[in-house]
């Protein structure tokens, strides 16, 4: 057997509690003229205002953008860079959600180049950026280490990405007391959609040890370092999830979720995610919900639709998880994992099918169209799928109905 690896990351990342104190020096180092992207709530915090204070005292000018939107709607990242072109940046800092941190890397990306965001739609089109730091405030997204950002295109119905290399942060700057603030339902979005990047970065295709495949593509399915932190995500996740989500004042909890957020974002960030986050791309375009609630709810209807495909695979992460292997076989013990998944998933709030999310039933055959479309993230997927396939994972999705999205053809599910 050949060993395949692959990672693309930050030049540096630091987590731990306080270490946002270490920002001042960290940013003198990448010049004296810093860009901060930041969202109103944010910017009226102490914890920012003690930034700002640090930069100022570090002798880095500053000049912030505090009306970063939801989703990062395109022509508001034009308003953005029409107030930082005459500044003259050294460095982007972005410090927020996933919103804030994927604004600060099309600004970095903008200001460095120009021109408009949607000549870098797609993948390989972003020939280099600013030096950006990035400064999570949230446990979910995992844009602190990523090669994405997404957009929000008027003209698209689907929301849009950019993925390039040059997009990943030169410092992940994480500090769980950040996070102390977030809401029980903030916690238990975002903390979902990190654990749904892990278990689908974990289960994601192989695809190979071509030399051209990282070349030509920014995701390019599981490999041995990336499976490295799908597990440590699976695993942090699994045992603090709740625990963060029932009392946010437990600083070991929140250190947990976020280093499990950042983890997940280390492996997908490479590896990328499949099926749950394809439907989700046109579910959330439909029902305007948050995009961790949407992959949550697809999550274990995909892993059981997944289940023929990687057995082994599901059953290995449901022991990260902490499901008891007893004596069970692969078979039941990933059963019990699809279950466990469930299980969590419920008791933090997520909802637990698509009606519920609000998708309309007689939007079920285009949602499948769309999400096969998708070919970035279906071919990612363990196993294959055909229209008539997605229709039924779409619909045992709407239905509640786990065993249905098991079943392949016949009425059975394939081994």
């Amino acid at each position: 057997m050949t060993l395949f690896a692959a990672a693309r990351l930050p030049r540096e990342i630091l987590f731990g509690k306080g270490q946002r104190h270490a920002l001042p020096a960290i940013a003198s180092r990448y010049g004296r003229r810093a860009f901060i992207c930041t969202d109103e709530r944010l910017a009226g915090m102490s914890e920012f205002t003690e930034i700002l204070a640090g930069l100022e005292a570090a002798r880095v000018d500053t000049l912030v953008y505090d009306r970063t939107l939801p989703e990062v709607p395109r022509d508001s990242v034009g308003a953005c860079i029409a107030e930082a072109k005459s500044f003259k940046p050294d460095m982007v800092i972005g410090v927020g959600g996933g919103s804030c941190l994927d604004m600060a890397k099309c600004a970095a990306l903008l200001l460095s180049h120009g021109g408009k965001l949607q000549d870098y739609y797609g993948e390989f089109k972003v020939p280099g950026s600013l030096p950006l730091i990035a400064v999570p405030t949230t446990a979910g997204t995992g844009s602190e280490v990523t090669p994405v950002a997404v957009i929000s295109d008027p003209e698209r119905t689907l929301k849009v990405g950019i993925s390039s290399p040059h997009l990943i942060a030169a410092v992940a700057l994480c500090d769980p007391d950040l996070t102390a603030t977030c809401p029980p339902s903030l916690t238990a979005i975002a903390g979902a959609d990190a654990l749904t990047h892990a278990i689908e970065a974990f289960t994601a295709a192989k695809r190979g040890a071509d030399a051209d495949l990282p070349q030509q593509h920014v995701f390019i399915g599981k490999s041995a370092l990336t499976d490295h932190f799908a597990l440590l995500a699976i695993r942090l996740l699994g045992r603090s999830l709740e625990a963060a989500y029932h009392d946010g004042a437990n600083e070991n909890a929140r250190a947990d979720v976020m280093m499990g957020a950042l983890a997940a974002g280390c492996a997908f960030g490479t590896a990328g995610t499949a099926a749950a986050h394809a439907v989700q791309y046109p579910v959330g375009a439909l029902t305007h919900t948050p995009h961790g609630l949407g992959v949550a709810t697809m999550l274990p209807y995909v892993m059981s639709y997944n289940l023929s495909a990687a057995t082994e695979e599901i059953a290995e992460l449901g022991g990260a998880l902490g499901v008891p292997r007893q004596d069970r076989d692969a078979d039941q013990l990933a059963d019990a994992t699809i279950k466990e998944v469930a299980r969590l998933f419920k008791a933090i709030g997520i909802t637990r099918t698509l009606a519920d999310l609000g998708l309309p039933e007689d939007k079920i055959d285009w949602t499948a169209e769309q999400a096969l479309g998708i070919d970035r993230l279906i071919k990612n997927n363990p196993r294959p799928f055909d229209l008539a396939a997605m229709r039924r994972l779409v619909r045992a999705a709407y239905d509640g109905d786990m065993a249905a999205a098991a079943i392949v053809r016949d009425g059975a599910r394939v081994k």
